[in-house]
C-alpha cells in the first residue's frame, strides 16, 4: 500500500477555501429550502470534489459530451447536491457548444422539486453532466468498471500510433454503503483482475450510515480487501487536506498497472456544530440553527442564501474551464488527423460517435429452413449473434460463466477474449458475478458501446436492479436469458423460471422477447438492434424447438409487432390460441387437431407483450378480434397478466406453483403443457362461447 504517509497539511489559498465553502453552502441552502435531501456527504466531500474537478478532471464544460472526457461517477447518489453544485460552478453547458447552463442557480433553488434539473438522485439523460443514474448503492461504482473497460476497449480499436483518441480516466466517489453492497465487491474483483489502471474509486470513509456508526454492521478492513483484489490502495487521513488529496490523485494518474482506491477519512456534515459526525447529518435538513452554525464555522454570512461569491466561478473557469477547453481542442486536432489519414478508420469513428450501425450489419443473419427437429432458441441465438457481431465492431459482451450453455460466445476469427493483456477482446468473461455483469454492461453502454450479458433466466432476479436502471437510463443494451422455462427438467425448481418473465415484463421501457423458433430469434435480434434508447432481453429455450414452415404459417417478420397471426382459418375464428416461446408448438398441435375436426381456430404467436402494446388499436384488434371471446393462452410461466389477452372468460394454461425435478416430458405432462391439454381447453372454450 502506498500513499499512507502524506505531507502535513498546508494552508489553502483563499480562493480554494472560498470555492469549497461555496459547494458546502449551496448544498446546505438547497436541502434546507427543500426540507429534504442529504447535506452531510457534500459538506464533507467538497474539498476532494473541488480538487478533482478543478485540478485533475479532463473535462470541457463547454462540450460535456466530448467522447474522451474523464468520467465522474457519484456512486453515493444521495449526495446529489455535490454534483449539482459542481455543474453549476463549472458552468457546464446543457448542450455541446451551447450557452444555457446544465444547472442554473434557479435549478439549485428548485432542488428536489417537480421537473427541476436537480432531482433527489442524479439521473442520466435528464441533467447534462450526470454520467449515470445513481441512487441504489453499489450500482455507480459497478457502472464505473464498465466505463473503464469501455475506455480501454475503444483505445485498442480506435487509437493509432501518435493518435490517442481514447485514453480517459474514470473516477467514482463512493460511500460506506456502496462498499457494503455485494455488487461493489463483484465489480471491484473483476476490475482488479482486469488491471483497470484508468479506474479510481474515492471512498468516503465517514463511518456513518442511517442507523448510526458503521461498527453496527461493517467492521472489515477495506484496504486489505482491495489489496487482495489487486488494487492500489492509498489513504488520506483528513478530507480537508487538499495537499494529501493531490498526492493521492497524482499517484493514481501515474499508475499504469492496476485500479486505485483512495480511502478518504471524512467527517459527515463537517462544520455543523451539533450534527457533524452523526447520522442526523446524513439525510435530514440541518435546521436553521445548524445552518447558521455551519456557516459561521466556514466564515460565511450566516443569513445569506445561495451565495456564490465573486471569484468562485472565475476560478473554475480558469481551472477546469481553460484546461478542459485546451484538451478538447487538442483532441479535435487528433480526431481530424485520424480521419484524414485513413478513410476506413474515419467511417468507423463516425459510425461509433453517431451510434450508427454499419451498412449491411444484418446481411448475414441466417434464414432457417423448416425442420421438425429444429434447434433450441439458445442455439439459433448464438448463430444470429455471431452473424451480426462480425459486422458490428463495437458489439461486445459475455456471460456469467455460462457461455457454453447460453451460446453467447463470439466465435468468429479475431473476436478474442477481453483480458488484462487484450483489452480489445469482444468476449467478456464476467465470472460467476451476475450482479456486477448487469451493472458493467450498463457502464459499457454508457460510453456508447453495444453491450450484452448472458445467464439463465432464473438468475435475472440477481440482475433486476441494473436491468431496471438500464430502462430508466434508456440504454440500448441487451441480455440473453436462456433456460427459459420448467423445460430445464432435472435441474429442478431452483433453476426453473416461473415468475421471471412477468417480472421483466413489468419494467417500463424494457422490451422482453420470447421467440418461438429460430426465425423468430432472427427477427428478435433485428428488433433489438433497431432500438436506440431502450434495453431488451431475450428469453430462450434450452430444448430444441421445431423450426416452423413459413410457407405454411405466418411470416416471422411479425415478431417486430410483438404478436401476429401464425395460423388461421377462413372467416372469423371460433377460438384463438395464444402462446410464446416453446408453447407456440403446443398451440400449433391443438390447432391442427381442431382444423381436422372442422373447428375454425387461429394461433397467435406473442413473443413480446411490450411490442404488441405499441401497435395501434386496429392492428391489435385484427390479431385478437374483440368479438372472439373463446381464447386459450399458454405459457410455462406465471399466469398473471395473460388474462389481458385471454380475456376474463378465456383460459390460461400456465404455472401457479414452482416446478419440479424430473425429465422434460414428465414435467410437461405433470403441469399440463401438452397438445392434448391445450386441445381440451380449446374445445371447452368453443362450447362455452357457442351461441
Amino acid at each position: 500500500m502506498s500513499g499512507a504517509d502524506t505531507p502535513a497539511r498546508a494552508e489553502l489559498a483563499e480562493i480554494d477555501t472560498l470555492c469549497i465553502n461555496t459547494i458546502r453552502t449551496l448544498t446546505i441552502d438547497a436541502v434546507q429550502k427543500a426540507n429534504s435531501g442529504h447535506p452531510g456527504a457534500p459538506m464533507a466531500l467538497a474539498p476532494v470534489a473541488y480538487t478533482l474537478w478543478n485540478r485533475y478532471l479532463r473535462y470541457d464544460p463547454a462540450h460535456p459530451h466530448w467522447p474522451n472526457r474523464d468520467r465522474f461517477v457519484l456512486s453515493c447518489g444521495h449526495a446529489s447536491m455535490l454534483l449539482y453544485a459542481l455543474l453549476h460552478l463549472a458552468n457546464v453547458a446543457e448542450k455541446d457548444g451551447g450557452n444555457a447552463p446544465a444547472v442554473s442557480l434557479d435549478e439549485i433553488k428548485r432542488f428536489r422539486q417537480i421537473d427541476s434539473r436537480t432531482p433527489g438522485h442524479p439521473e442520466y439523460h435528464f441533467t447534462t453532466g450526470v454520467e449515470t443514474t445513481t441512487g441504489p448503492l453499489g450500482q455507480g461504482v459497478a457502472n464505473s468498471v464498465g466505463m473503464a473497460m469501455g475506455g480501454r476497449f475503444l483505445g485498442k480499436h480506435l487509437n493509432r500510433p501518435g493518435l490517442p483518441l481514447f485514453d480517459y480516466n474514470v473516477y467514482a466517489l463512493c460511500s460506506d454503503g456502496d462498499l457494503m453492497e455485494g455488487v461493489a465487491s463483484e465489480a471491484a474483483s473483476i476490475a482488479g483482475h482486469l488491471r483497470l489502471s484508468n479506474l479510481c474509486w474515492i471512498y468516503d470513509d465517514n463511518t456513518i450510515t442511517i442507523e448510526g456508526h458503521t461498527e453496527l454492521a461493517f467492521g472489515e478492513e477495506v484496504a486489505t480487501r482491495f489489496l487482495s483484489y489487486g488494487w492500489e490502495v492509498l489513504r488520506v487521513a483528513d478530507a480537508n487536506d487538499i495537499h494529501a488529496i493531490t498526492n493521492a490523485l497524482d499517484t493514481f494518474v501515474s499508475n499504469r498497472d492496476r485500479p486505485t482506491l483512495i480511502i478518504l477519512k471524512s467527517v459527515i456534515g463537517y462544520g455543523a456544530p451539533k450534527k457533524q459526525g452523526t447520522s442526523k447529518a446524513h439525510s435530514d435538513a440541518l435546521g436553521e440553527d445548524e445552518v447558521k452554525g455551519a456557516k459561521r464555522a466556514y466564515g460565511w454570512p450566516e443569513d445569506s442564501q445561495f451565495l456564490v461569491p465573486d471569484g468562485v466561478q472565475e476560478n473554475f473557469r480558469d481551472g477546469i474551464g481553460k484546461r478542459g477547453a485546451a484538451l478538447y481542442d487538442e483532441w479535435q486536432g487528433l480526431f481530424a488527423k485520424a480521419k484524414d489519414s485513413d478513410a476506413a478508420h474515419a467511417e468507423q469513428l463516425d459510425a461509433f460517435l453517431e451510434g450508427r450501425l454499419p451498412e449491411g450489419w444484418d446481411k448475414d443473419i441466417p434464414v432457417f429452413e423448416a425442420d421438425a427437429k429444429g434447434l433450441a432458441t439458445r442455439e439459433s441465438s448464438g448463430k444470429v449473434l455471431n452473424a451480426i457481431a462480425q459486422h458490428v465492431p463495437f458489439l461486445l459482451g459475455g456471460s456469467a460463466d455460462l457461455a457454453p450453455s447460453n451460446k453467447s460466445n463470439l466465435t468468429f476469427e479475431g473476436a478474442g477474449s477481453l483480458t488484462p493483456l487484450n483489452p480489445g477482446g469482444r468476449n467478456v468473461h464476467f465470472g460467476v458475478r451476475e450482479h456486477a455483469m448487469g451493472s458493467i454492461v450498463n457502464g459499457l453502454g454508457l460510453v456508447g458501446l453495444r453491450a450484452y450479458g448472458a445467464t439463465f433466466l432464473v438468475f435475472a432476479d440477481y440482475m433486476r436492479p441494473p436491468v431496471r436502471l438500464a430502462a430508466l437510463m434508456e440504454l440500448p443494451i441487451f441480455h440473453i436469458f436462456t433456460h427459459d422455462s420448467i423445460g430445464v427438467g432435472e435441474d429442478g425448481p431452483t433453476h426453473q423460471p416461473v415468475e421471471q418473465l412477468l417480472s421483466l415484463r413489468c419494467i417500463p421501457g424494457l422490451v422482453t422477447l420470447r421467440p418461438a423458433d429460430a426465425n423468430e430469434v432472427a427477427e428478435a435480434y433485428r428488433v433489438i438492434f433497431s432500438l436506440k434508447n431502450q434495453p431488451a432481453v431475450l428469453a430462450l429455450s434450452r430444448q430444441a424447438l421445431p423450426t416452423l414452415d413459413r410457407s405454411k404459417y405466418g411470416a416471422a417478420a411479425g415478431t417486430a409487432k410483438g404478436a401476429y397471426v401464425l395460423a388461421d382459418c377462413e372467416g372469423t375464428p371460433e377460438v384463438i390460441l395464444l402462446g410464446s416461446g416453446s408453447e407456440v408448438q403446443l398451440c400449433i398441435g391443438a390447432y391442427e387437431a381442431l382444423k381436422a375436426e372442422g373447428v375454425k381456430a387461429r394461433v397467435v404467436s406473442m413473443p413480446s407483450w411490450d411490442l404488441f402494446e405499441r401497435q395501434d388499436q386496429g392492428y391489435r384488434d385484427s390479431v385478437l378480434p374483440p368479438s372472439v371471446k373463446a381464447r386459450v393462452a399458454v405459457e410455462q410461466g406465471s399466469v398473471i397478466g395473460w388474462d389481458r389477452y385471454a380475456g376474463s372468460e378465456g383460459t390460461v394454461i400456465g404455472m401457479n406453483t414452482f416446478g419440479a425435478s424430473a425429465p422434460l416430458k414428465d414435467l410437461l405432462t405433470k403441469f399440463g403443457f401438452t397438445p392434448e391439454k391445450v386441445l381440451e381447453a380449446a374445445k371447452a372454450q368453443v362450447a362455452k362461447h357457442k351461441h
